[in-house]
């Protein structure tokens, strides 16, 4: 769903820097506008910041934080573009990715946001962003788009990972470099397929994203092994459970479960065909939910062996969500929800 709203609206090859680029864009650009409704408009993640507050990002340039999850402090960022994932590596540093290929930094806990990058002239979103440090990040998003720093963001520099391409793409790429430079970045802009998340377990990183795509890098990304397709849908979010299995879901309400300790995903059955958006493991109680459309929320209390629905009374899309302080905060198409887990 993630993807949906935003639009609704092994080798790389590395690309020239943009930095110059963003960095002249950023005199156009319009503020946020501070608004009372802001923590009521849409939203597209939620993250906790530390262990006692939480982020959220959204429509118009919005970051929101709270310490409670239903009073809400807006922060000052630059842009006004629709924001659709935060990071913070701790309780200080964080990043926003977002439509126009934007990225943002925060060195104060989120209060204040500078811009990193803006190219509006892609008119394509970032999808999702992970640092492994306070120097070393990678951004992703729509069409394929990588984007690597090794100086926290100071300057990015963006790759074109043709092993997510069919042999056959690659041999026709590599021949119309040759014939005519102009066309082939023409055709690798929109050749891969759409970058949905990132997700660090452990010395590995993992990409989800369209036709089924699932891969695993060792090396932050530089390389990829892509899992063998079991599934030909798109993925929009990934999960460790308590125990190490692994969760992935998607498209029409699948969701697919891989054991530690096993190289084969099965699918498990969900009793719905609702978009499912992000995966939330309750870490502390052993539940784990998974938030879809039309108010889907599905609840596992057996590491994800099987599900039952509650679906929330008033159908609305939840998006993304984080088990904090005991509850399941989660943003909407109408903002920040506390679920109700007693009842649909």
């Amino acid at each position: 769903m993630r993807l949906l709203i935003v639009f609704a609206v092994v080798c790389f090859i590395s690309l020239p820097s943009v930095h110059a680029q963003s960095k002249a864009a950023t005199s156009a650009t319009t503020p946020a506008t501070q608004s009372v409704l802001a923590s009521k408009s849409l939203l597209l993640d939620i993250s906790p910041l530390g262990e006692e507050k939480l982020v959220a990002v959204g429509q118009y340039g919005h970051i929101l934080l709270s310490s409670d999850g239903e009073n809400w402090q807006q922060a000052n960022v630059p842009v006004q573009a629709t924001l659709t994932r935060v990071f913070f590596l701790n309780e200080q540093l964080g990043w926003a990715v977002g439509h126009d290929a934007t990225i943002l930094h925060s060195q104060d806990g989120g209060l204040n946001w500078q811009i990193q990058q803006y190219l509006p002239s892609l008119q394509k979103p970032l999808l999702d962003i992970y640092f492994k440090d306070a120097q070393q990040g990678i951004a992703v998003g729509a069409y394929g788009q990588v984007f690597r720093t090794n100086d926290g963001g100071s300057s990015w520099e963006s790759e074109f990972h043709q092993e997510f391409l069919l042999a056959d793409d690659v041999d026709y790429i590599n021949d119309l470099k040759i014939e005519d430079e102009q066309a082939y970045l023409d055709e690798i802009a929109f050749i891969l397929p759409h970058f949905n998340g990132l997700v660090s377990h452990g010395d590995n990183l993992f990409l989800i994203g369209e036709t089924g795509l699932l891969a695993q890098s060792k090396d932050f990304g530089f390389t990829w092994q892509k899992v063998n397709g079991f599934y030909q849908g798109s993925f929009f979010s990934l999960a460790s459970t308590g125990k190490g299995d692994f969760l992935v879901a998607g498209l029409r309400g699948h969701v697919f479960r891989r054991a530690q300790e096993q190289t084969q995903w099965h699918e498990i059955s969900t009793d719905t065909t609702a978009l499912l958006n992000d995966i939330v493991v309750g870490k502390d109680n052993g539940r784990i939910f998974i938030l879809g459309n039309n108010g889907v929320l599905l609840v596992s209390t057996d590491e994800g062996k099987s599900f039952t629905t509650k679906i929330q009374h008033d159908g609305k899309t939840l998006i993304a969500g984080v088990w904090f302080k005991g509850r399941l905060i989660a943003v909407s198409d109408v903002g920040v929800k506390v679920i109700n887990l007693s009842k649909g």
